[in-house]
C-alpha cells in the first residue's frame, strides 16, 4: 500500500507486527505521564454565565465572550488530548510488556523441553555403553585371548570372538564419545534455560509494573475527561446562548472548523515534506494490530447504529452508509481501540495523529462515537460525502 502525504488513515487489517521494544514504550509513556497529573483549570479560568449574560445585547462584548469562550474549549481540548495520549501511549507500552513476557516464557519452556529432551537422550547412550561392556566381559575368560588362540583345539572359533570383541570395542567407543557430546548439549541447555527462565521472570515483573502504570494512566485520565468534559459541555451551552442557536450545532460546526484546520497545517507540512524529500521516493503505509488501551468501548454494532442515525445532521441518506461501512471496515473493523503502532493512527476513522479526534470531545480515546463525530466532520469538509470517500479509498488505497 502507498500512502498519502496528507493521509489520515491506516491501511487494513494486518495482524502479527514485530512487538516494539519495552524500553521505548516505556520511555514514550513516562515522557507524556507529566501531562496526565496536570490540575485542571481552576473555575475562574473558565467564562461564567453571569459573563455571558451580561454581554447579550452588546454586539462588541457577545463578539469578544464568543472568543473567550473559544479560547477555553481550545484549551479544555488540550487537556483532554493531552491526558488521552498519557493513556494511550501507556496502553501500547503494557501491550508491549505482555508480548515480550509471553515470548520469553515461551522460550524458557523451548529450552527446558530441550534440554530435558538431551538428558534422556544422553542417558539411553549411557546405557546403550553398559550393554556393550556387559557384552564384551562375556567373551573374556580367565586365559587372556592371544594364549587360547594358540592353545586352543578350535582356534576358528576363538577367532570368531576376536571379531566379536573389537566390533564392541569400536562400539563402545564411538558411544561413549557420542555420549560426551550429548552430555555437553544437555549441559548447555540447561544453561541457556536458566538464563531463558531469569528473563522470563524479570520481563513477567516489568509486564507488571506497565499494566499498573496503564490502569494508573487510564485512572487519571477517566478522572480527567469527567471534569473536562462537564466544562465543554456548559462551553458548547453558553456559545449556544451567545449566537442564538443548539449547543449541538455550535459542537457539529466547531468540530468541522478545526478538522478544516487541522487539513490545512497538515497538508502544509505534507507540501514542505515532500519538498524536502524530493527525488528520495515514497513510503508505504501498514496496517493496524495493537490496541488503544483499556478502557475502551469496543462496540461496533452501536459504532455502526450511531454513525448511520448521524447521516443526516451533514445532510446526507441512508443511501451513503454502505459506502461508510465498507470504508470503516476496512480501515478499522469499526473497533474504537484500532491502533497502527507505526503510524500512530487510532480509532474508527484512523486520525493521524491520533490527538485529532479530541476536536471532537475529551473522550475521543474511549469514546467511538466522539471519534466517529470527528470522521464524519473529515468526511464532509474532504470529499463531500461518504461514497466520495470511499471511491478515493478503492482508487488509491487511502483515505
Amino acid at each position: 500500500m502507498v500512502s498519502d502525504p496528507n493521509r489520515t488513515t491506516a491501511a487494513p487489517l494486518r495482524r502479527g507486527r514485530a512487538v516494539r521494544p519495552l524500553a521505548a514504550f516505556l520511555t514514550a509513556a513516562a515522557l507524556l505521564a507529566g501531562p496526565l497529573l496536570a490540575t485542571p483549570a481552576r473555575a475562574d479560568d473558565y467564562p461564567s454565565w453571569q459573563d455571558v449574560q451580561n454581554a447579550q445585547g452588546d454586539e462588541q462584548a457577545t463578539q469578544d465572550q464568543i472568543s473567550k469562550v473559544g479560547d477555553a474549549l481550545a484549551s479544555t481540548q488540550q487537556k483532554a488530548a493531552e491526558a488521552s495520549t498519557a493513556a494511550l501511549k501507556a496502553g501500547q507500552a503494557a501491550t508491549a510488556a505482555r508480548a515480550d513476557a509471553a515470548a520469553a516464557a515461551a522460550r524458557a519452556d523451548q529450552l527446558t523441553a530441550q534440554a530435558e529432551a538431551a538428558a534422556q537422550t544422553a542417558q539411553q547412550t549411557h546405557e546403550r555403553v553398559g550393554t556393550v561392556v556387559a557384552g564384551r566381559a562375556r567373551t573374556e575368560t580367565s586365559s587372556p585371548l592371544p594364549v587360547r588362540l594358540f592353545t586352543s583345539a578350535h582356534p576358528d572359533q576363538l577367532l570368531t570372538r576376536l571379531g566379536v570383541m573389537q566390533r564392541l570395542d569400536a562400539t563402545w567407543a564411538s558411544l561413549s564419545s557420542r555420549a560426551l557430546a550429548e552430555e555437553g548439549v544437555a549441559a548447555s541447555l540447561r544453561d541457556q534455560a536458566q538464563t531463558a527462565r531469569a528473563e522470563r521472570d524479570r520481563l513477567a515483573a516489568a509486564a507488571e509494573q506497565a499494566a499498573q502504570q496503564a490502569q494508573a494512566a487510564a485512572d487519571a485520565e477517566a478522572a480527567a475527561v469527567q471534569d473536562l468534559q462537564g466544562h465543554i459541555t456548559t462551553l458548547y451551552a453558553q456559545l449556544a446562548a451567545l449566537k442564538n442557536t443548539t449547543a449541538d450545532v455550535e459542537r457539529r460546526y466547531r468540530i468541522g472548523q478545526q478538522v478544516a484546520e487541522q487539513a490545512r497545517e497538515q497538508a502544509a507540512a505534507a507540501e514542505a515534506a515532500a519538498a524536502a524529500a524530493a527525488g528520495s521516493g515514497g513510503g508505504s503505509g501498514g496496517g493496524w494490530d495493537g490496541l488503544g488501551g483499556d478502557g475502551v468501548n469496543v462496540d461496533p454494532a452501536g459504532a455502526q447504529a450511531y454513525a448511520a442515525g448521524q447521516l443526516g445532521n451533514y445532510g446526507w441518506g441512508q443511501d451513503q452508509f454502505p459506502c461508510l461501512y465498507r470504508l470503516w471496515m476496512q480501515e478499522s473493523s469499526w473497533r474504537a481501540d484500532a491502533l497502527n503502532p507505526d503510524s500512530g493512527a487510532y480509532g474508527i476513522p484512523q486520525a493521524l495523529p491520533a490527538d485529532k479526534l479530541a476536536a471532537a470531545g475529551a473522550d475521543w480515546r474511549t469514546n467511538g462515537n466522539t471519534q466517529i463525530d470527528w470522521g464524519l466532520s473529515y468526511i464532509q469538509g474532504r470529499y463531500g460525502s461518504p461514497c466520495g470517500a470511499w471511491a478515493h479509498e478503492v482508487a488509491n488505497d487511502w483515505y
